[in-house]
């Protein structure tokens, strides 16, 4: 029997960090391994379960839609359906991103296929295969998507094959990149190739913020990592583990152009989804990554540094209740879901799975205040949006978030009526966040034509 248990079973977290207090509410029970979560920009969470459903969740009621059941996907151990992305320009584009897994003759793959959403049927059609025969396994099989510079990133794992990670000629064991028609960049590291950075073993998550591609990736029996990716770089495996810190290590790093990750943890915790959080709703984890662990059931903060390319502290959550979790997305008003990966993995067996969400009660982001406080015109916009304040407020800045929550554009307001160019912001919807001296914090939803 299908039931919405967000009403029930509210807990409360203590983050290690200033005593901060966080509220748990069960979003949706009742899942298969809900694999990949995307916030869209209709206020619904899209997302995969492994057995080849891809459905979208209304987070209010946990009232769920699915869009399309993948019966290509077969799943096999870690493998099945796995990442989902959307076009940025979803209104004017609506393509959904997917990979799964599959048996072409006996031998087991993965590809990656886009989706056309039909918004009167509310189902996906028209799938239209981008990129196939993807070596796949029982083990590291990857596959995050994410779309970031009008480009779909995708990661692969190395299929048990170690050997796949450091051979540029082969797809396995990298991460990705190919246009959002499923063309072939002409500015990739190797030509003619979607290999756009190697030696990578099992990557579990990615988020493009700050100007940078941030990865997850699980390690063997040590060194799960977080990386910034870059273009043409060597991230080690199975060279190296983690940091370059054997001698043997150290003439490789050397000799192969290896990027050390950001941070390294043994034992492995089983790295999983990332998000990046630069949010009011919780202002300890303002200009934070964070990110699922699998083994450890907890969510990390790995706090950023002034520039953005290091982590300056890491701190926990415990969410040992809800054991494995698999992936993380935000919302525009600074809620935080995050899925479990607790179902049999053959498929077989109950649908044990959960969507939870991560929120502060006190938190005061949209109110009676706000509607008389900030009005923006005109909606939809082409050149330039008025932001109109109430008078009084005093120093106030505003922030432009896309649908991924990463903030394109941001500013200070002198006055109470504000014109800001967004030209220059491709079609798509945005939010407008801003913030009176740190008190007040209202946000609103534009569409750019």
């Amino acid at each position: 029997m299908r039931k919405l248990i967000y009403l029930l079973a509210v807990l409360y977290v203590f983050v290690e960090q200033a005593n901060a207090q966080m509220t748990v509410r069960v979003v949706r029970d009742s899942l298969f391994i809900p694999w990949e979560l995307v916030y869209g920009p209709d206020n619904h969470i899209w997302f995969t379960q492994k057995n080849g459903y891809i459905c979208r969740l209304e987070p209010t009621s946990g009232r769920i839609d699915t869009l399309y059941n993948e019966t290509n996907t077969r799943i096999q151990s870690e493998g099945g359906m796995l990442g989902l992305a959307l076009h940025p320009q979803f209104a004017t584009q609506p393509y959904v991103y997917v990979a799964y897994n599959y048996s072409d003759a006996s031998v087991y793959k993965e590809r990656i296929v886009r989706y056309t959403y039909n918004s009167t049927l509310n189902a996906l059609q028209s799938p239209l295969i981008l990129l196939d025969n993807i070596g796949a396994a029982n083990f590291h099989n990857g596959c995050r998507l994410l779309i970031a510079d009008g480009y779909l990133y995708i990661t692969t794992g190395d299929a048990t094959v170690t050997s796949n990670s450091q051979n540029t000629g082969v797809i396995n064991g990298k991460i990705l990149r190919i246009g959002l028609d499923g063309s072939m960049p002409t500015d990739n590291p190797i030509s003619g190739s979607a290999v756009w950075s190697w030696g990578h073993r099992n990557a579990q998550g990615m988020v493009f913020a700050n100007g940078r591609l941030y990865e997850s990736e699980h390690g063997d029996n040590s060194d799960d990592e977080v990386n910034i990716i870059e273009k043409g770089r060597n991230y080690g495996w199975p060279s190296v583990k983690g940091y370059c810190n054997t001698t043997a290590e150290i003439s490789f790093c050397a000799d192969s152009n290896v990027k050390e990750p950001l941070e390294a943890w043994t034992p492995t915790l089983a790295v999983c989804g990332i998000d990046y959080y630069d949010h009011p709703m919780f202002p300890q984890l303002q200009k934070s990554l964070l990110m699922t662990t699998l083994k450890d059931s907890t969510l990390y903060q790995l706090k950023l540094n002034a520039t953005n390319d290091d982590i300056s502290a890491v701190n926990k959550t415990s969410l040992s209740k809800y054991r494995r979790l698999r992936d993380i997305c935000i919302s525009p008003d600074g809620r935080i879901y995050i899925s479990t990966s607790n179902s049999a993995s053959s498929g077989t067996g109950s649908k044990i799975d959960r969507i939870i969400e991560l929120y502060d009660p006190l938190y005061n982001s949209i109110s009676t205040y706000e509607k008389e406080a900030l009005i923006i015109f005109p909606n939809p916009v082409k050149d330039e949006i008025t932001i109109k304040l109430k008078s009084g407020l005093g120093l106030v800045s505003y922030s432009i978030l896309n649908i991924y929550g990463q903030r394109l554009m941001s500013g200070v307001l002198n006055n109470v009526s504000n014109i800001i160019d967004v030209k220059a912001l491709p079609v798509g919807q945005y939010n407008i966040l801003v913030q009176d001296e740190g008190k007040l914090n209202m946000s609103k939803f534009f569409l750019k034509q």
